[in-house]
This record gives C-alpha cells, structure tokens and sequence, in this order.
C-alpha cells in the first residue's frame, strides 16, 4: 500500500443535461453546517432573496428595454424553483437527493428582450433547435471536513447553431463580471441563511 486514499468521485447529474458547453462558471463557499441542512437550504432558496447593490443596479438596466416597451411584468412574490414557482423557460432538471439539483432554460438572453423558450424536462438535452442557447445551472453539496459543507454554484451555457454562439460570446464578454457576481452573491446568501436560519 502507498498510503494514499482513493476517492471515487460521485457522477454529476449536471453532465447528463450538459455534458459539453461554449462556457461555464463556478462559484464555491464552505458552509458551517452538515451536507444535508445545507442542500435543503439550497433546494428552498428564494431567488428573490438575494440582494446586492450592483445585483439590483444590474436587473434594473437588464429591464430597460422591457419597460421602454411596455413588457414588464411585476416579478412574483417569491421565486423557488424546486417547488414549482414559476419563472418563464425555467425548469428543473433533476435532483440527486441531498447532493445536486439541476436547473435549466432556453433562451435568446443575449437579446435586449429576452425571449424565453419553454421545453420539458425530458427534451431539455436533446433540444438543438437553431437559433438559441441552453443554460444548466446546478447546486451540489459535499462533505467540507467533519463538520462543514462544500456549495458550489455552477452553470453552463451551449448554443445551438454557430450564429448564436457568436452573439452570446459577445454578450459573456460583456456580461461575465455581473454573472459572477450574481453566483456569488446567490451561495453566499445560502451560507448565510444555513449557518444563521431566520426564527
């Protein structure tokens, strides 16, 4: 024996939906709890709950055209995906219970309007219709020590033709920062409504 420990590493479901991607972007935090209160406040986060200032400062400028337009909507009163809130082209992928939840869209988000594409579950990997992007985004869970979690906030985004790719890299390139920005600040309010849950 050479005294090392093999880990097995466990599949990620997020492969599965997206195995290949035109970008990705991760964001990490260690969570003061055990894998399985940190996952289920994961799996109950309220979008909606997440505040920064330049996370408002960027979905306000986002919703210009919108409202330029007279298609602004008032956002709902709360926004969880696992539970079945709606949110337009969003939809939940699958679930590792206890470990890794999968969440997708396809969309034209490179556009001043957004427009949003509604596909199943099921048809979600195989959809290659020409002319939009898919995004699988996922939270997993893992044991951080004997006492801690690892959070990781992951999402991938694929086009499915090379004009469209073409115009959303010019779009990452501009909007990179703000994405990071928003993964961040998303695991750090996980972190902090597990390590310090409201009463």
């Amino acid at each position: 024996m050479n005294g090392r420990m093999e880990v097995k590493p466990t599949p990620l479901l997020i492969d599965s939906f997206m195995p290949s991607c035109d970008v990705t972007i991760a964001e990490h935090v260690i969570v003061r709890r055990d894998p399985s209160t940190t996952f289920r406040s994961a799996r109950e986060l309220d979008f909606l709950s997440i505040h920064t200032p330049v996370l408002h400062v960027a979905m306000w400028a986002r919703g210009i055209p919108a409202r330029l337009t007279g298609h602004s909507a008032e956002p709902p009163p709360r926004l969880v995906l696992s539970q079945g809130d709606p949110l337009p082209g969003w939809v939940v992928l699958g679930e590792q219970p206890g470990y890794e939840l999968v969440f997708g869209a396809v969309g034209k988000f490179w556009q001043p309007n957004i427009e949003w594409r509604d596909v199943a579950a099921e048809d979600f990997a195989a959809f290659a219709e020409p002319g939009w992007g898919k995004i699988a985004a996922s939270f997993s869970v893992v044991p951080y020590g004997e006492r801690a979690s690892l959070l990781t906030y992951e999402c991938r985004t694929t086009t499915t033709d090379s004009r469209s790719r073409q115009k959303f890299l010019r779009y990452w390139e501009l909007m990179r920062p703000f994405i990071a920005h928003i993964l961040r600040a998303t695991v750090r309010t996980i972190r902090d409504n597990t390590e310090q849950p409201k009463t």
